[in-house]
Order: C-alpha cells, then sequence, then structure tokens
C-alpha cells in the first residue's frame, strides 16, 4: 500500500480495494524485489484473467520511481500477458491515464492497441483513461 499510495497520489486503491485483488481466486499479481530488501517492493502488477474466460484485464501495474527505466515495467507486463495467455486469454484489456504517454508507449510496444477513451475515468482529477486492447500472440518455438 506505501508504494501504491506514493504513486497513485490522487487515485490510490483503498486497503480493501488491495487485498479483495490480491485475494481474488481470478487474480495474478507479481511483486518485484531486491533478494536483500524483500521489505522494499519495488514494483508490482496485477491481472483479473479468469480461467477459460477469454479475456484478461491488466488490472495495475506501478514501478517504484528509484526502480524505473531498467525494464521492470516490461517484464511484469510480460509476466501478465504470459499468465493470460495460460489462463486461455485471446484478447487482454488495460486501461492508462492520457497524461502518462510513457506508460502508453511501452504498452503499444508490446502490441496493445487503443480502441477508445474513458471521459474523465480517474477521479478526482478527471483525467480520461485510453483502453487499450493486446490480441494475445500465439507463443512461438524455435530451434536453439
Amino acid at each position: 500500500m506505501a508504494l501504491e499510495r506514493s504513486i497513485f497520489l490522487t487515485d490510490a486503491w483503498s486497503e480493501r480495494s488491495m487485498l479483495s485483488e490480491v485475494t481474488g481466486e481470478h487474480g495474478y499479481y507479481l511483486v518485484a524485489f531486491e533478494p536483500d530488501t524483500p521489505e522494499r517492493i519495488d514494483a508490482y502488477a496485477g491481472l483479473l484473467a479468469p480461467r477459460g474466460g477469454g479475456d484478461g484485464d491488466i488490472q495495475t501495474i506501478a514501478v517504484a520511481p528509484h526502480a524505473r527505466r531498467h525494464g521492470l515495467g516490461r517484464t511484469l507486463m510480460l509476466a501478465m500477458i504470459a499468465e493470460a495467455r495460460r489462463r486461455g486469454a485471446r484478447e487482454v484489456f488495460l486501461e492508462v491515464r492520457a497524461d502518462n504517454p510513457g506508460a502508453q508507449t511501452l504498452y503499444q510496444q508490446l502490441g496493445f492497441e487503443e480502441i477508445g477513451v474513458r471521459p474523465k475515468y480517474y477521479q478526482p482529477d478527471g483525467v480520461d483513461a485510453v483502453v487499450m486492447r493486446l490480441t494475445v500472440p500465439t507463443p512461438e518455438t524455435t530451434i536453439a
């Protein structure tokens, strides 16, 4: 919750919402930390994808400022996509703040495409959410 509140200053999830997400039967969450300092979470990401449901939703992703620009967000996103695939998802959706071009660029690089906008989705700031979708790629196997 400390990282959640430090990253999402005005629209952080409540402890109750976060607990519900991380303990829910259809969720999948990963937490990243340095092995020497497990009490300091550097990043986390979560997916909601019922097995066999056909689609998934990236619920959240956060990377602490000190851990940014090292590929941690990309690694977590790739892990979320891989888990969605394992659960049978053919598409993965997410919302991203319209005022976060860095995250939008990452998602586009991973193959997400913009499919819509939810006006004033993020409150209390009144910032639009860009809705994005990824058609989950089929895994490829190559000879090493």
